[in-house]
């Protein structure tokens, strides 16, 4: 007895064909790619106002204010740029509860403030409050 053997080719084909999976897979990337950065934009919302607060107590408190043209000023005292995180990691040395108030004119360009706020946080001190008007 002669034993036949069956060609594969002429029979079903019984794997998935993966290419149009890709591609698909693909298309929905550059989708994402393209539509995530537009989801990033900013949101404009209305924040709530709030009745007035009892503010704290006054005894590890430092008032840090930056002034419309965007210089900064420590207790009334002007403080060059350069010098301000030297003189808030003294103050946090002194104080290691010390609490600065930020007062920011509101002329004063977002970039000065950022740049008090970025010393206040490489100075180590770990309490930053706001201070704004009451309408």
């Amino acid at each position: 007895m002669a034993m036949q053997t069956q060609n594969d080719d002429d029979g079903e084909m019984s794997e998935i064909n993966v290419t149009p999976l890709v591609d698909v897979m693909l298309v929905l990337l550059v989708v994402f790619m393209v539509t995530a950065p537009l989801l990033t934009q900013v949101v404009r919302v209305k924040l709530p106002k709030t009745e007035q607060t009892e503010p704290a107590p006054d005894q590890h408190i430092t008032v840090l204010s930056v002034t419309p043209d965007g210089q900064p000023m420590l207790d009334d005292r002007r403080v060059p740029l350069g010098n301000l995180e030297a003189e808030l990691k003294a103050l946090q040395e002194k104080d290691p509860d010390i609490n600065l108030q930020l007062q920011a004119d509101k002329s004063a360009l977002f970039d000065a403030v950022a740049k008090v706020m970025a010393c206040a946080q490489r100075s180590g001190i770990g309490k930053l409050s706001f201070v704004t008007v009451q309408e």
